[in-house]
């Protein structure tokens, strides 16, 4: 997405540049909040997690957002960005870097329904279901740019400071790499999010995993649990969590390593979170040849009542009536 000249601001100064509308979301016991607003007209979002957050009133969030220093931007790719600042002074006297924020600028409808609370609902993904409208709905989103940010990544333009792992393997078709997760303030070993993003551009989710992927899918599994442990000494393979999202926020394969200790939120739960293990096993005693794939399978996971998936697909199924597709 190209946001003509305002790329060329500093993304520092983004933060005090954005203006609050409202309150989308609070989560996590109150450490997480997700605030509307724009920047020159154009709206973003901005993410800031803490110990606890007053949102009681507008004037509330507007007196926390003034109260934001010490701006230190942690990298920024296409719309996405990630910070530590402070929001106040420590026992010490001296400004803390106790704010982790992330900002969206611009960004689009479908993002601020994402971010907004809203009613869940439980689906059952039929492979008939998934060929007739999710894989069309699929490709229609990788179609329309939304994986910009994966690719600059993965052809070597942003956030190559940040690449902890880099695994050529035996071929184009093993190559992968590993960064934090922008959701990670990077130091608390606790907390660790990472994401694998694999260079192959077939497999856009877990659906396209086949019983010949197995080899391949171990061989990743073997070679992000080395490489983490290399680069944090401090912790063990049986520390962490390799797992997978169904529906994923993007269409491209990749996977999460957490810290077992992380607090498991609504990104881990069941209906959400697949563990790598575990589809592992599943190919290798789901029945058929090197072809038979998770396609072939129902899958039953959560949507919001505000996703796209669930307005245009799921709830006109549950109501008898056959999903308008767009061509």
């Amino acid at each position: 997405m190209q946001v003509g000249n305002k790329e060329k601001i500093a993304p520092e100064a983004l933060i005090s540049k954005f203006e609050i509308t409202r309150l989308l979301k609070q989560d996590q016991n109150g450490r997480r909040i997700v605030l509307l607003g724009s920047i020159d007209s154009q709206q973003g979002l901005l993410t800031a997690e803490r110990t606890a957050f007053a949102t009681e009133s507008l004037a509330a969030l507007k007196a926390f957002h003034s109260a934001i220093t010490r701006v230190n931007n942690l990298g920024d790719n296409d719309i996405y960005r990630w910070y530590l600042a402070s929001s106040g002074i420590d026992s010490d006297g001296h400004p803390s870097h106790d704010l982790k924020l992330n900002l969206i600028w611009p960004c689009t409808e479908q993002h601020i329904k994402k971010y907004s609370d809203q009613v869940l609902r439980m689906v059952t993904e039929t492979p008939e279901i998934y060929r007739d409208y999710i894989r069309p709905y699929m490709q229609a989103k990788r179609e329309e740019g939304r994986l910009n940010w994966v690719f600059n990544i993965l052809e070597g333009r942003t956030e190559q400071e940040d690449v902890i792992l880099r695994d050529e393997g035996e071929g184009p078709e093993d190559a992968f790499l590993m960064l934090p997760d922008l959701n990670w303030d990077r130091k608390t070993m606790g907390s660790l999010h990472l994401l694998a993003l694999v260079h192959r551009r077939d497999i856009w989710s877990l659906r396209d995993l086949m019983k010949r992927h197995v080899p391949w899918l171990k061989y990743l599994r073997k070679r992000v649990l080395e490489g983490v442990v290399k680069v944090y000494p401090g912790l063990e393979e049986d520390q962490l969590k390799l797992y997978v999202h169904y529906q994923p926020t993007y269409y491209h394969f990749h996977i999460h390593i957490v810290n077992v200790m992380l607090e498991a939120g609504s990104t881990q739960a069941a209906g959400k979170a697949f563990g790598l293990e575990n589809i592992i096993s599943q190919l290798e005693t789901i029945s058929g040849d090197e072809n038979a794939s998770m396609a072939d399978v129902s899958l039953t996971y959560f949507l919001g009542e505000a996703s796209e998936l669930w307005t245009d697909i799921y709830a006109p199924l549950k109501q008898g009536t056959k999903p308008a597709m767009e061509n």
